[in-house]
Parts: structure tokens; C-alpha cells; sequence
């Protein structure tokens, strides 16, 4: 995985210069989540490392209706260096890039039981005043949790589950 990212790491920083330059954060995001996507399906990768699919083809084939023409040529690059299976890798650095930029942190909440807005909002308030920037929350319900909730913003994760509580209650027991 590390490998795959050192390789991504370039092409996702090209993607942004040009994303940036262009001021179309979003157009790039959507395309490149569009081609991420498609890449990753495992009939279209089993089909990209075939040296008989010519460049413009696979182009052709990753790319989204109304692509710019600036990501067209960024497949086309990436087609030629036989990089298109790194897409998935490619559009995962490109949003963590984008996030940085708008000064947005990006959270997944995963909770028990699906949490009401109330408690959303207390957490997304909470999380912006420990970052000191925006905050967008993605949820998850993965009821092994038994109760309360994992934090995941990036580097930074909190555990208040009740599974995880019992897990370092268990360790302190034993040790």
C-alpha cells in the first residue's frame, strides 16, 4: 500500500496544481472519484495492465461525460506510464490535498445505532473548535460498538465506544 501511495503521491499533486489553477476543486474531485471508481471495479482492473488496450482507449473508458479536457490529458499521461490502476490511490491524495486547502477536516463518526443531528452538531461544533477549521462528518453505523461512538478526523481518532472502553478495561485487567 505505502509503494502505491509514493507512486500516486506525484500524479495527485499534478492534479491539484492543475484542479487549482483552474479553480475547479470540485469538477476534479468529481472526475477523479468517477475514474478512481471505475479503475477499481475488478473487471475494468483486470483489463487496464493489458498491454493490447491502447492509451486512448482506457482514456476513453475512465472518463466521465463533460470531463474537462485538462483531465482528459492527465488519463491520457497516466495511460502512457501504465498509472491507471494507481487511480484509486491518485483521487484518495487529491481529497486529502483539496481538504487542506479549503482548511476542512474530514470525520467519520461510527456509531452503535444511527445518532440523531442533535449530537451530530455537538460533535461537528467540537470538532471544529479543536481544529480551528471546518468540519465535514461522514457517518457509519457498526453496531459491534455496542454503544457510544469512534472519532476518525485523519491523524487523530477517539474512542468513546463502549466496545473499546470494555478493550482497555480488559487490558488494564490482565496487565
Amino acid at each position: 500500500m505505502s509503494q502505491a501511495l509514493t507512486v500516486a503521491r506525484p500524479y495527485a499533486r499534478a492534479a491539484f496544481a492543475t484542479a487549482r489553477d483552474e479553480g475547479n476543486f470540485a469538477a476534479w474531485s468529481q472526475a477523479l472519484g468517477f475514474a478512481a471508481h471505475a479503475a477499481a471495479d475488478p473487471r475494468v482492473a483486470a483489463l487496464l495492465p493489458n498491454p493490447q488496450l491502447l492509451p486512448a482507449d482506457a482514456v476513453s473508458l475512465l472518463s466521465p461525460e463533460g470531463a474537462s479536457e485538462a483531465f482528459t490529458r492527465f488519463l491520457g499521461i497516466l495511460a502512457d506510464a501504465r498509472r491507471l490502476p494507481q487511480l484509486p490511490e491518485i483521487a484518495g491524495l487529491f481529497e486529502e490535498l483539496r481538504a487542506e486547502a479549503e482548511h476542512v477536516v474530514k470525520a467519520k463518526v461510527t456509531s452503535a445505532t444511527a445518532m440523531p443531528d442533535g449530537e451530530l452538531d455537538v460533535i461537528k461544533a467540537a470538532l471544529k473548535k479543536r481544529f480551528g477549521r471546518e468540519v465535514e462528518v461522514e457517518t457509519a453505523i457498526d453496531a459491534s460498538l455496542i454503544g457510544g461512538a469512534v472519532i476518525d478526523a485523519g491523524s487523530v481518532v477517539i474512542d468513546g465506544s463502549l466496545k473499546g472502553k470494555l478493550a482497555r478495561l480488559q487490558s488494564a485487567l490482565t496487565h
